[in-house]
């Protein structure tokens, strides 16, 4: 039986995980819902800068809200987007982008669904490329 999941940010742990230049606050969703969907806050470390890696996500819905500060990302669809706190975006599966640049206060929840995915680094765009 699924229980009311909280978590507090007095407890907040930060791990390293799928980006070198983050750490992820795991908000317990993953486990409340049994993997149905994910939620994490995302956080610059200080001094590490993002590769601008173009990559895919294979899942069915994954979105971001800025809480702070700013991050630059480049999408094959729609270009360069520079989002900041209080902005928001929904990535369509299996979309090529790249996270190119983040203050160093940035912070993002992130929302997907389902928690586990498939991550794969691909070549640039056709249009990126020129």
């Amino acid at each position: 039986m699924t229980r009311t999941t909280t978590s507090h940010a007095a407890e907040a742990d930060f791990q390293r995980g799928l980006r070198a230049f983050f750490e992820y606050r795991d908000l317990g969703i993953a486990k409340a819902t049994e993997g149905a969907f994910g939620a994490h806050v995302i956080r610059g470390i200080p001094g590490a800068h993002a590769t601008g890696a173009w990559h895919t996500h294979d899942l069915p819905f994954q979105m971001f809200f800025v809480l702070k500060g700013w991050v630059t990302f480049e999408y094959e669809d729609i270009g360069v987007k520079t989002f900041h706190a209080g902005d928001s975006c929904y990535q369509p599966r299996l979309v090529k982008h790249r996270e190119m640049a983040h203050s160093e206060d940035v912070e993002i929840l992130e929302i997907t669904g389902p928690a586990e995915f498939e991550t794969r680094e691909v070549s640039a765009p056709a249009a990126a490329a020129e």
